[in-house]
C-alpha cells in the first residue's frame, strides 16, 4: 500500500508544481441570463436544483423527464424544451450543463457548446469540462465555494459542512444591512484608518449582534450611533478559554477572536495548534505559569495586558479549559475594571465536562449523583474538611482539578471523614489530546497514586459513584486493593 501511495504522490509532483493551482476561482454573473441544462435525469436534476438557487433563466432541454427532473422543474420553474439539443440552444446562454449519462453523448454536446463560445460542464467528468461547480455555502449575497478540482468530492462536502458551522445563518442579511451604511460611511469617515476601524466595530459590535438576533430595529440605531461617534482607536481585552487541548473543542467564537488579535498572551497549558490559529502577524507571547514554573506572576500579566490595551491594541489572554474555572479570571477583571480597560469573557470547556464525555462518565446521573463539584484539593490543609469534601460525602460527583500532587492527601481526608473505601475513582490525563490517559480504581487505590510531578501533563481526578459508568475498556487500573470497585461491567461493552 505504501508504494503505491508513494508513486501516485511521485506522478502528482512531477506533472504540476502541487502548490500551485490548475482552476482558477471566480463567479459568473447569471443573473437574468440563460442557462442551459442538458439532459432529463438524476444528474441532471441535481444541478438543476443547484442552479435554482441563483437568478438565472433556467432551461432544460430533454425529449423525456425523469421523475427527479420532473420535481426540480417544478421545484426552480425552469422552462423545459421537449426535444433534443439544437446549436441554436446554446446561442447566447451564459453557461451550458450537460448530465445525459452517457459519457460520447456528453462530449458532442460540449463540443457543440464551445463551437458557440459557450463555457460548458459535463457533470462528474471533469475532463470534458471548461469550469467545475464547487461545493457552496449560500449566505447570498456571501457565497462560499470549496473545490478539490475533482479529486476529493467527500472532502470537499466535508469542508462546505464545517464552513456552513461558521456562518451564521443571516450572514447575508448582515451583508446587505452593511451595504446600506456604505455611502454614508464613506461621506462621514474620510480616513481610511477610520473607515475600517468603523466596520471592525459594526461587524464584531453591537449593530452585528443586533441583526443577526433578529433585531434590524435596534441594529440600525446601533450603527447609527456607532456612526456619529469620534472613533479612537481604544485596546480591548477577551479573555478565551482554549479548551482541553484538542482543536476542535475550540469554540468558534474563540476562533473568531485569536483570528483577529494583535497580542496573544497565552498559558504554557495551551498546545500550540491552537496559539497558531492566531493570525500571522500577531504578537505571540507565553506567560505560562505550570505548578512549580512560573515564567510571570500574576501581577506581570496584569500589568502587560492593561499596557497592551492602552496602546490600543486587541489582545487575547488565551487560557486553557475555561478562564473563569481556576483560570485566574477574576483577577483579571478586577485589573482590568480597575485601569478602565473594556474586555469580554469567551468561555471555553473545562477539562472537567471534556473528560467525562471522552470517558463516558456521567457526572450527574438519576438516583445517583444530583450535583457537580468544581474543586482543587490544595485547600486540605486545615482541621476542617472544605465545603467540597462535605459534598462528597452527601454524594455529589467531585472533579478535582490539578489533582495529581493532592491525590493521597485528598484519599486520605476522604476516608478518614467516612467516605466509603470502594467509592470509585477515575484520574484523566491531558484529556482530548492524542497522549490523553485514563486511570480507573477506588478511593483506596488513590493513596497509591504516584506523583509524577510532570511538567508534560495535568490531570483530573473525578471521586463518586456516577464513575461506575466509565468504560473499563478504554482505561488503565489504579493499584489493586483488597475492595473491589463498584464498576458496572454491563457499561463497558
Amino acid at each position: 500500500m505504501a508504494s503505491i501511495v508513494t508513486e501516485t504522490l511521485n506522478k502528482t509532483y512531477s506533472a504540476s508544481r502541487s502548490d500551485r493551482l490548475d482552476v482558477f476561482p471566480a463567479f459568473f454573473n447569471v443573473a437574468q441570463k440563460r442557462v442551459v441544462i442538458v439532459g432529463g435525469g438524476q444528474e441532471a436534476a441535481s444541478k438543476l436544483r443547484l442552479l435554482g438557487e441563483t437568478n438565472a433563466r433556467l432551461e432544460v432541454v430533454a425529449a423525456e423527464l425523469g421523475s427527479a427532473m420532473q420535481r426540480a422543474v417544478a421545484l426552480t420553474g425552469a422552462l423545459h424544451i421537449a426535444r433534443a439539443y439544437e446549436f441554436e440552444d446554446f446561442a447566447d446562454a451564459a453557461l451550458v450543463f450537460t448530465a445525459q449519462e452517457d459519457e460520447e453523448a456528453d462530449r458532442l454536446a460540449v463540443e457543440a457548446a464551445r463551437m458557440v463560445g459557450v463555457p460548458v460542464n459535463a457533470v462528474d467528468r471533469p475532463h470534458l469540462c471548461d469550469f467545475i461547480t464547487p461545493s457552496i455555502v449560500n449566505r447570498a449575497p456571501v457565497v462560499v465555494a470549496v473545490s478539490t478540482n475533482g479529486s476529493a468530492p467527500v472532502l470537499a462536502r466535508r469542508i462546505k459542512a464545517q464552513v456552513e458551522k461558521l456562518l451564521h445563518p443571516r450572514t447575508g442579511v448582515l451583508a446587505r444591512f452593511a451595504d446600506g451604511f456604505r455611502s454614508a460611511v464613506a461621506d462621514r469617515l474620510t480616513d481610511g484608518r477610520q473607515r475600517r476601524l468603523f466596520w471592525e466595530r459594526f461587524f464584531d459590535g453591537s449593530p452585528a449582534f443586533s441583526l443577526l438576533n433578529g433585531d434590524a430595529v435596534q441594529a440600525d440605531k446601533d450603527a447609527q450611533v456607532l456612526l456619529s461617534r469620534q472613533l479612537e482607536t481604544t485596546g480591548f481585552v477577551s479573555l478565551v478559554g482554549a479548551g482541553p487541548g484538542a482543536e476542535d473543542l475550540l469554540t468558534l467564537r474563540a476562533h473568531r477572536v485569536l483570528q483577529n488579535a494583535d497580542v496573544v498572551m497565552h498559558d504554557a497549558l495551551v498546545p500550540q495548534e491552537i496559539v497558531r490559529l492566531a493570525r500571522r502577524d500577531a504578537d505571540i507571547i507565553q506567560v505560562g505559569k505550570r505548578k512549580g514554573c512560573h515564567s510571570k506572576s500574576q501581577e506581570e500579566i496584569n500589568t502587560l495586558l492593561v499596557e497592551k490595551a492602552r496602546q490600543g491594541l486587541k489582545v487575547v489572554r488565551l487560557k486553557s479549559g475555561d478562564p473563569m474555572i481556576f483560570g485566574r479570571g477574576g483577577e483579571e477583571i478586577a485589573a482590568l475594571r480597575a485601569n478602565n480597560v473594556e474586555y469580554e469573557i469567551v468561555p471555553g470547556v473545562t477539562a472537567a465536562l471534556a473528560g467525562a464525555a471522552e470517558a463516558e462518565i456521567p457526572l450527574t446521573l438519576r438516583g445517583t449523583a444530583s450535583s457537580v463539584v468544581f474543586t482543587t484539593g490544595h485547600d486540605l490543609n486545615g482541621d476542617l474538611l472544605p465545603d467540597w469534601a462535605q459534598l462528597a460525602l452527601s454524594g455529589a460527583t467531585v472533579s478535582v482539578y490539578m489533582g495529581r500532587t493532592v491525590a493521597r492527601q485528598t484519599a486520605g481526608r476522604l476516608l478518614q471523614a467516612g467516605l466509603p473505601a470502594d467509592t470509585p475513582v477515575a484520574v484523566l490525563e491531558n484529556v482530548s489530546r492524542k497522549d490523553a490517559r485514563r486511570q480507573v480504581g477506588t478511593l483506596a487505590d488513590l493513596q497509591h497514586l504516584r506523583d509524577e510531578k510532570s511538567n508534560q501533563s495535568t490531570a483530573l481526578i473525578i471521586i463518586g459513584e456516577a464513575v461506575a459508568g466509565i468504560r473499563l475498556d478504554r482505561c488503565e487500573t489504579l493499584l489493586p486493593t483488597q475492595s473491589e470497585p463498584k464498576l458496572e461491567q454491563g457499561m463497558a461493552a
